[in-house]
């Protein structure tokens, strides 16, 4: 199961981008919320976004999976959620809008094409049975 590696690595981001709260929250003696401090804010909403769009993409991919989408689509897949993601993530920590918005672009690319693929694979599959 394909799907497998691709949740396994973004678990690992999300411990990641966990991780990076964390330290920042012991740094600035915050225990809730941001304090105001735009460094932690941004690290916040990072993890969040993450959280947000990586289970939605990976439900998909696995429908798609399931349904036995070729191994290449599911690569494909999991590869632009990644890269999105991580595109998006390096973006918030960097201030950098442009990837950011690539970011974004990537993975609501994807979260669509998912969602029309996993549609045309079960039409198909209902008329073909």
């Amino acid at each position: 199961m394909l799907t497998a590696l691709y949740a396994s690595l973004c678990a690992l981001l999300l411990v990641k981008l966990s991780l990076a709260v964390i330290a920042l929250r012991r740094k600035h003696q915050v225990s809730l919320g941001d304090g105001g401090i735009n460094e932690l804010q941004a690290a916040i909403r990072t993890q969040a976004n993450a959280v947000e769009y990586i289970p939605i993409s990976l439900l998909l991919i696995l429908l798609l999976e399931l349904m036995h989408a070729s191994p290449w689509l599911i690569h494909l897949a999991g590869v632009s959620l990644l890269t999105g993601r991580l595109l998006h993530a390096s973006a918030l920590k960097n201030n950098d809008v442009r990837k950011r918005v690539l970011g974004m672009q990537i993975t609501f690319f994807l979260i669509i094409a998912l969602a029309v693929l996993n549609i045309v694979y079960l039409v198909l599959g209902y008329f073909s049975s």
